[in-house]
């Protein structure tokens, strides 16, 4: 059943696709369509049908067709192409076979980087297991190749077992969900599905369906500029006004200090000079009413500035990202009980706890298709230290495989 899990996904993380939250394109990067292309290829020689790529969204769609008479729930999976915004040129696995559950992975050949259980005490849950690593020099890309690599390797198991009975399946693969705008364009139409599920959790039993809200703020801080000598009564120095404007936001609202449902403001970047300063905040929370609190508040700290001033100095451009999928998926709990029994069944105690973040499910829920997120098995994602057991994986491709079969009885 798992021949092909390894090899499959070590190919995939080989392959370069990052995103690039500079480009204007759909996808961002040309290694996106060009892995696009791949799995299309690879859709076919498996077996499936009706394969797309959508040239609008970046988009490969494929069916399974059903293999019953009756009626069933029309079910999607979808996992992201792209990678984070860490070095992932020349991934080079490495595979630590039988972890013992306490001992030092050296990364590099000279022992820089390291994952030891004193920093990683993930690392205990995996004793016995067979865990993909990198080299230390880049990311491994298991977010989200794991995912698609567990979605490919359930596909294939199914149209080589017709013995086992379901509706129809339609899988799709997205770019740019790490620089949070792969869903945009998502075509609902086109993916018609009655819900779905996003393959792109953590650790093994993660089932998630509450995401954070989100908005991001950009603040420009328009100073004035004179000799420090004769600055008195007469320099506004737009560092310090990002300075006084931080400060006047809630010291414990950081996500160094946050946890669970508790939201946030984080300053993402600062640069400037006396003349001029920008600022980035994400903001987030995953009740609705706090987020509208927290953006409202960013609004009256720029109007109590900007009546200090003889202009208006403190110029922000804010807008919502996502939203918490909780919102709509609470309506029909029956996706989330699907989930829940199919992966008792196999032997997973469900974790269902909110995501302190989003996925491409937080929009796609609310464009009319409720699609929570399935652990895909990367821990420590985005970075060097970025591992993934082969026992999860394998353990996600049991999880959507019963999935499809429960639906289909």
């Amino acid at each position: 059943m798992y021949e092909n899990l390894l090899p499959r996904f070590l190919h995939y993380v080989k392959t370069e696709t990052r995103s690039d939250a500079t480009s204007t394109t759909t996808p961002s990067t040309q290694t996106q369509v060009a892995f696009a292309h791949e799995l299309m290829k690879e859709l076919e020689e498996i077996g499936m049908k009706e394969i797309a790529y959508n040239e609008k969204n970046g988009y490969v769609i494929a069916t399974l067709p059903s293999n019953i008479e009756k009626e069933a729930r029309t079910i999607g999976f979808i996992s992201h192409m792209d990678t984070a915004d860490f070095n992932a040129e020349g991934v080079n696995p490495q595979i630590i076979e039988n972890y013992d559950g306490e001992s030092t992975i050296k990364l590099d050949a000279d022992g820089k980087y390291t994952l030891n259980v004193k920093d990683f005490p993930n690392l205990k849950n995996y004793k016995d297991q067979t865990l993909i690593t990198t080299d230390g020099s880049t990311l491994l890309g298991s977010d989200d190749k794991s995912g698609i690599a567990e979605i490919m390797t359930a596909m294939e198991y199914l149209i080589n077992h017709p013995e086992i009975k379901h509706g129809e399946v339609r899988v799709g693969f997205g770019p740019d969900e790490e620089i949070g705008i792969g869903a945009d364009k998502f075509d609902v139409k086109e993916f018609n599905t009655d819900f779905a599920y996003t393959m792109d959790g953590g650790p093994i039993g993660e089932l998630q369906y509450e995401t954070f809200s989100a908005a991001q703020a950009e603040i420009t801080m328009h100073g004035k500029n004179v000799h420090p000598g004769t600055a008195k009564n007469t320099m506004i120095n737009a560092l310090q006004m990002a300075i006084d404007f931080h400060n006047q936001l809630p010291e414990g609202d950081r996500p160094e200090k946050t946890d669970g449902r508790e939201g946030f403001f984080h300053l993402l970047a600062l640069d400037g000079n006396v003349e001029e300063a920008k600022m980035t905040y994400i903001i987030r929370d995953h009740d609705h009413d706090k987020f509208e609190e927290r953006k409202q508040m960013i609004t009256d700290l720029q109007n109590k500035m900007n009546s200090q001033f003889d202009q208006e100095r403190v110029e922000i451009n804010m807008y919502d990202q996502y939203y918490n999928m909780g919102e709509i998926i609470k309506k029909d709990m029956s996706v989330i009980e699907l989930a829940k029994g199919a992966m008792e069944e196999v032997g997973i105690t469900p974790i269902i706890e909110p995501i302190r973040g989003g996925t491409d499910g937080s929009k796609i829920s609310f464009m009319g298709i409720p699609t929570p997120n399935i652990f895909a098995g990367a821990e420590n994602m985005h970075g060097r230290f970025e591992f993934v057991s082969l026992q999860t994986m394998e353990k996600a491709v049991d999880v959507i495989v019963k999935i499809i079969e429960n639906n289909g009885k």
